[in-house]
């Protein structure tokens, strides 16, 4: 009699796992055909219309950013100068400098407390040194960035100048290791502090790219400069120009931060919402306020090719309902 209860219990209690097993491979089943279903109404590359909160009045350019920056027209407005920097764009999250090193000037050793830093060679030549990395010379259109953390220098090589356009973080002073005297910077007080960890370089992030030599020789396919958790450069590169869009093709807007682009070769056209269709060549810088519809086309008869500032990696574009597929 007591192995018959027992028996039954095993029976009861077997039964009930089964049910409960079934339940649960039933909720899933209902979920996964659930979300099957979200998918197919609602693909990732399937765009929505949504009301998007747009300035409703233009955003204006603020100094020192503006629509265009030539470079010749940067240089002619320090010629005959070795030793000069200017500074050409300035948002919530970056500063934009063009800056020139005569020959045997070297910078201090320094570093950024959160965020990176990271130039563009136009002209010259400079040897990097990087904490834990081996020196190297950048020259004509090298990419180089350095993490959070890091301690770096640069020095110019060469007979001529080094000319580089350089993104730091906005409103951020450098840091010094103890071996250096700190550069006074209104506001900031140098003190005596520890610090830990240090940022990385990985598949993405590499201490330099030799844009020459690498992408325009080599043929490599490599669209992503810089990418982490709030800056993120692109390498948009076409083989040929494209026919001009017409007017009412206005490309998209970012509503929480502006855009900048510096073009590294060839011939490229911009149309920002406000301002009139401009064509910018290798060296020159072009910016769209927040707010604003902007375009980019590429043009003339050889490659172009534009980096792209933004600080979000996975960025919305704001595109105009009939155009967004």
């Amino acid at each position: 009699m007591k192995n018959n209860r027992h028996t039954i219990a095993k029976g009861l209690m077997a039964a009930a796992a089964i049910a409960a097993l079934t339940a649960t491979l039933g909720l899933a089943v209902q979920q996964a055909g659930a979300q099957t279903q979200a998918r197919a109404t609602n693909p990732g590359n399937k765009a929505t219309v949504a009301w998007a909160a747009k300035p409703a009045q233009l955003p204006p350019y603020k100094a020192p950013n503006k629509l265009v920056y030539r470079l010749a027209d940067v240089l002619a407005a320090h010629k005959g100068q070795q030793n000069w920097d200017q500074k050409v764009f300035l948002s919530r999250d970056f500063q934009g400098d063009w800056i020139s090193m005569a020959p045997g000037e070297k910078t201090k050793t320094q570093f950024y407390a959160d965020d990176r830093v990271f130039w563009v060679v136009q002209s010259g030549a400079m040897k990097v040194t990087i904490e834990g990395q081996e020196p190297f010379v950048a020259t004509k259109h090298f990419l180089v960035q350095v993490p959070k953390r890091l301690q770096y220098s640069m020095e110019t090589v060469g007979s001529e100048p080094v000319l580089y356009f350089q993104m730091k973080p906005a409103g951020e002073a450098p840091d010094y290791p103890l071996s250096e005297t700190p550069t006074p910077v209104p506001g900031v007080k140098y003190v005596k502090a520890a610090y830990t960890g240090r940022g990385t370089y990985d598949d993405i992030n590499k201490p330099y790219i030799d844009f020459e030599k690498d992408i325009v020789q080599g043929g490599e396919k490599r669209n992503v400069w810089i990418r982490d958790d709030h800056t993120y450069v692109t390498i948009l590169r076409s083989q040929k120009g494209a026919p001009t869009p017409p007017d009412t093709e206005w490309g998209h807007f970012h509503a929480n931060f502006p855009e900048i682009w510096l073009i590294v070769e060839g011939t490229q056209d911009f149309l920002v919402e406000g301002e009139k269709l401009v064509t910018v060549h290798d060296g020159d810088l072009v910016a769209a306020p927040t707010g604003r519809y902007h375009r980019a086309t590429p043009a003339g008869d050889g490659p172009s090719t534009r980096l792209a500032y933004i600080p979000r990696p996975d960025n919305l574009h704001w595109y105009q309902p009939e155009k967004a597929n």
